[in-house]
């Protein structure tokens, strides 16, 4: 596998592994060819030229997530990204997918607790269509959002709560764990999705209000890569997004870092029919470099054969049929979870216990220079795989100039990926993985005794989705 691009700044070629000593090496080889700019209504604009195949990816990314929300008002940024599908001034409803599915391409959109983003892929030729769908949705969404279209996405939301969370096996897991992490109040303290009793008691006038604050060009980067001629993209760019007008000021919130100081331990009766485990541990965001030796840890813990836990339990002990670990990290804050899986006839407490061992013992002796290779060879194959679509370059650009106002920061984060030591990975260990955490037990309903220590356990009962009953 390999990736060859030209940057604005050189032409260059990364491919495979690099020897050791190689972050800054690899730093330096590895570049997408980009160009940024600003229009005067304040728009980034980000463009990645690739010939490579006939393709364009045009990726629009709103600063704007769940924790941009209020108590009371949660569930608006993941509902635009519902209704930002259903037509806008001069696109019917359809219109979009006829010009992207329709010839070829694709679209679709994602929300996070902090940011919303829109794209398309589609054939070089119809660039031009995507980026008028794109400007017309930004400029003119609410010239035919009405109640009716807002009641029909709020359903849609519902049924996506549903089929998602209610109705899902161990689907109620992250906002208990998401609860349980953070105090009340805190952006990060509600679920993406949002509450569904906020959600049915907005008024059209407080979301057209949100609308207008955050789906605005000064509040959004423009990423497109692929086959293109960049004079003539400019062009168009100018033509569809220069007339949108700049949006108010925005005040982001004030995000505090999190720390437990003693143990919560907590069980829910879920409609399952095995039992699971998870430990979440909170960490830290975008802006601490100690998440890459997180990720790397994670790593280290489970997922290949010969990670720690998973070789003991799933493959020594045949006590857990699976073991995943790993590190999310979101721009202000992080989690470090780990899930359990039992086998028949082995209980949570004890694979609890198992798995507290083998990380006590890292903790005190460190990695070895083997693991940290596989692990961070692991972590460079999945970094050079995302970029190998114009959509996922488009992603990395994206990210690196809404999360660290520099579309080139992919640069630094290979690197800092790759310089990963084993010293660093058993100082996070040491300073994150302490007693100060969330203990979930997901069990069979009537089965609490099924949970790890059972005794210790806080019921966690039906309960309205912004706050579950027996999480303080």
């Amino acid at each position: 596998m390999a990736i060859a691009v030209a940057a604005a700044t050189g032409t260059v070629t990364a491919a495979g592994r690099q020897p050791a000593g190689r972050a800054q090496a690899a730093s330096d080889t590895l570049r997408l060819p980009f160009e940024t700019y600003t229009l005067p209504n304040g728009l980034t604009v980000i463009l990645s030229p690739d010939k490579t195949t006939p393709t364009v990816a045009v990726n629009v990314w709103y600063k704007v997530g769940s924790k941009n929300e209020v108590v009371g008002r949660t569930g608006f940024a993941h509902l635009f990204e519902h209704v930002m599908f259903t037509g806008s001034g001069n696109v019917p409803y359809g219109l979009h997918d006829k010009l992207t599915e329709g010839v070829g391409g694709s679209n679709n959109g994602t929300t996070n607790n902090d940011r919303t983003t829109y794209y398309e892929t589609v054939p070089s030729n119809y660039l031009e269509s995507a980026l008028w769908l794109e400007a017309d949705r930004m400029g003119y969404l609410l010239d035919t959002l009405d109640l009716a279209k807002l009641n029909a996405q709020r359903d849609i939301v519902k049924n996506e709560r549903r089929q998602s969370v209610d109705n899902q096996p161990y689907g109620r897991a992250g906002e208990i764990l998401t609860h349980a992490t953070y105090p009340a109040g805190h952006p990060y303290s509600w679920d993406v999705i949002g509450s569904m009793t906020d959600l049915s008691a907005a008024s059209e006038e407080d979301v057209k209000s949100f609308f207008r604050l955050y789906y605005a060009p000064n509040n959004a980067y423009l990423s497109i890569v692929g086959d293109f001629d960049p004079a003539q993209t400019k062009a168009w760019v100018m033509k569809y997004f220069g007339e949108v007008p700049r949006g108010k000021p925005i005040s982001r919130p004030k995000v505090d870092p999190v720390t437990l100081q003693t143990e919560k331990r907590l069980v829910f009766e879920d409609r399952v029919q095995v039992p699971r485990l998870y430990v979440q541990w909170p960490t830290v965001g975008e802006n601490s470099d100690d998440r890459f030796a997180l990720d790397v840890l994670g790593t280290i813990l489970a997922g290949p054969r010969t990670a720690r836990i998973t070789k003991a339990l799933v493959y020594d002990e045949q006590s857990a049929a699976s073991v995943n670990v790993f590190q999310s990290t979101n721009e202000d804050v992080g989690e470090f979870l780990l899930m359990i899986t039992p086998r028949p006839g082995h209980a949570l407490t004890n694979l609890e216990a198992a798995a507290d061992a083998i990380i006590e013992r890292l903790k005190t002796e460190g990695p070895t220079a083997e693991e940290i290779q596989k692990a961070t060879a692991g972590e460079e194959l999945s970094f050079v795989r995302s970029l190998e679509s114009n959509l996922g370059k488009a992603f990395r650009l994206s990210d690196g100039a809404g999360y660290h106002s520099d579309a080139g920061y992919f640069r630094t984060e290979y690197k800092k990926t790759l310089s990963v030591t084993a010293d660093d990975v058993k100082r996070v260990a040491n300073r994150y993985l302490t007693r100060g955490r969330v203990v979930l037990s997901i069990v069979p309903t009537g089965k609490i005794d099924q949970a790890a220590k059972p005794d210790q356990s806080t019921r966690v009962t039906e309960y309205d989705e912004k706050k579950p009953e027996g999480v303080k």
